[in-house]
């Protein structure tokens, strides 16, 4: 670790661990769903009454993006984490005292509420502290603590009762609220608030530099850039309309559309129930820890990857190699559902459904399923940046939403095979995309990525005069722009 990037890849590390809490609320339903087809809890719940709980987490997040944006642009975006942390521990207090369907869609809600108060500012927070060549990286990073938290749930909720298992849910987010109450600021959001002070002393430590001609020239530079970047207003029409940000705003959409419906996230809530339907042989505990670790390992290699590959070869060959997995899955389900395989002659492939889904997680886990959280956050101005996030949050909890909720009426209707082979479908779809539309940003700053989306928006007549007018040691009052 550079001593020069000590403290980002500290601060990422802490915010790391609030992401964690979010897979820990994602994966809470693959091995308690078994648990409820089992009888193993006190609440009665009807398959119809199941699909609610796995879903209703959306409407949270949509909520939670709402109060994030407003929170992060009037309080920060450290404050918004920590009052992120309130979410999770009321709607574990539900879950661990539900006895009716009612209380455990309150308690879902409430973590999507927290889930979508940090999807919405996490990537934001680290775009704002991180140098550009270790973005990616830091980024990644907690995508492999996503993975990690997942893996815990697997490997405990299998094992645990429902009562231990709620326990462990309200511990996550005391750690991360400890553990990000010691994180800076980013100087891009102290900058736009007018606080240059306070902002010098925060890009200090996370420079880890003792150059102050170094450091001031850089602060004059982001000075610069938030003053042109937040000429322009930060509201959700701008974002809309303006054409400036259009190219953007379709590649978000598109990545955000393709990965949703190319599975990963139903597939995941219903793991327990997938296995048990495949006849694998498996026990289901046996198999959902096995896909935590295998998601875990993958999760150490990602970001050890993201800054070296290139984002666009990255999402191309994952959304293929997903295609590929997902069709075969698929052909395995019709054969078992539609020709009727009976299980000694489908022995030799019944590890089929197990081996190509761990094998398109994988995938999806090293490529898209990462990157749909890096690009978005590279690709969109200061000016537009939280309201973005929160844009492409409320729509990517709706298009979750109705991925989620028709999971259970399309394998009714069409059976698993029509659902796995929906998601390769959408899974091609993606990489046909990404091929045409999709730019790379690896290597690049923040301010390249805006020249080449926008044009040059930083050279202006009167560049040069508003350089030499600003002191590095003024406390210019940059809120009025924002006014």
């Amino acid at each position: 670790m550079s001593q020069s990037h000590r403290m980002q890849y500290l601060a990422a590390f802490a915010v790391s661990i609030a992401t964690m809490t979010t897979s820990t609320a994602y994966f809470w339903t693959a091995p308690i769903l078994p648990k409820f087809h089992n009888n193993e809890t006190s609440i009665v719940i009807s398959n119809s009454e199941i699909s609610w709980v796995v879903a209703i987490i959306s409407p949270g997040m949509v909520t939670g993006s709402l109060a994030a944006s407003g929170v992060s642009d009037k309080f920060g975006r450290r404050v918004t984490l920590l009052a992120s942390a309130l979410p999770f521990i009321v709607g574990t207090v539900f879950v661990l005292h539900a006895t009716k369907p009612w209380l455990l869609y309150i308690g879902r809600f409430s973590w999507g509420l927290g889930s979508g108060m940090i999807t919405t500012v996490t990537s934001v927070y680290l775009s704002e502290i991180a140098d550009k060549e270790i973005r990616g990286t830091l980024t990644a990073g907690t995508r492999f603590m996503f993975s990690f938290g997942a893996l815990l749930m697997l490997a405990i909720g299998s094992f645990v009762s429902y009562q231990v298992l709620s326990y462990f849910l309200i511990v996550m987010p005391i750690c991360y609220f400890l553990a990000c109450w010691r994180i800076p600021e980013t100087p891009y959001y102290l900058l736009k608030e007018g606080k240059v002070d306070v902002a010098r002393k925060e890009l200090l430590r996370l420079s880890g530099s003792k150059n102050e001609k170094m450091i001031e020239e850089k602060l004059s530079q982001m000075r610069s850039d938030v003053r042109k970047e937040m000429q322009r207003s930060s509201s959700v029409k701008e974002l809309l309309t303006g054409k400036q940000y259009r190219k953007a705003v379709i590649v978000t959409a598109g990545l955000r559309f393709t990965q949703l419906f190319a599975g990963s996230i139903p597939i995941q809530q219903y793991m327990g129930r997938i296995i048990q339907q495949s006849n694998c042989g498996l026990p289901v505990s046996t198999a959902l820890i096995i896909f935590g670790a295998v998601r875990f390992a993958v999760g150490l290699i990602s970001p050890m990857i993201v800054d070296r590959v290139g984002r666009r070869p990255l999402l191309i060959y994952s959304y293929l190699g997903s295609c590929v997995m997902l069709a075969m899955v698929g052909v395995y389900f019709f054969l078992q559902q539609v020709i009727g395989i009976d299980d000694e002659s489908s022995n030799p492939f019944r590890f089929v459904v197990f081996v190509g889904i761990i094998i398109s997680i994988v995938i999806s886990s090293v490529g898209f399923d990462t990157l749909i959280f890096i690009i978005p956050s590279e690709i969109f101005p200061l000016n537009v940046r939280s309201v973005a996030m929160t844009v492409l949050n409320i729509f990517s909890a709706f298009i979750t939403f109705i991925v989620v909720k028709g999971y259970q009426p399309m394998e009714d209707w069409t059976g698993l095979y029509g659902v796995f082979w929906l998601y390769a479908v959408m899974a091609c779809t993606g990489a046909i995309f990404t091929y045409a539309i999709v730019p790379e940003t690896k290597g690049k700053s923040l301010r390249e990525i805006q020249v080449e989306l926008q044009g040059d928006i930083y050279d202006t007549p009167d560049d040069q005069n508003e350089q030499d007018e600003v002191e590095i040691n003024e406390n210019t009052e940059l809120k009025d722009i924002t006014r």
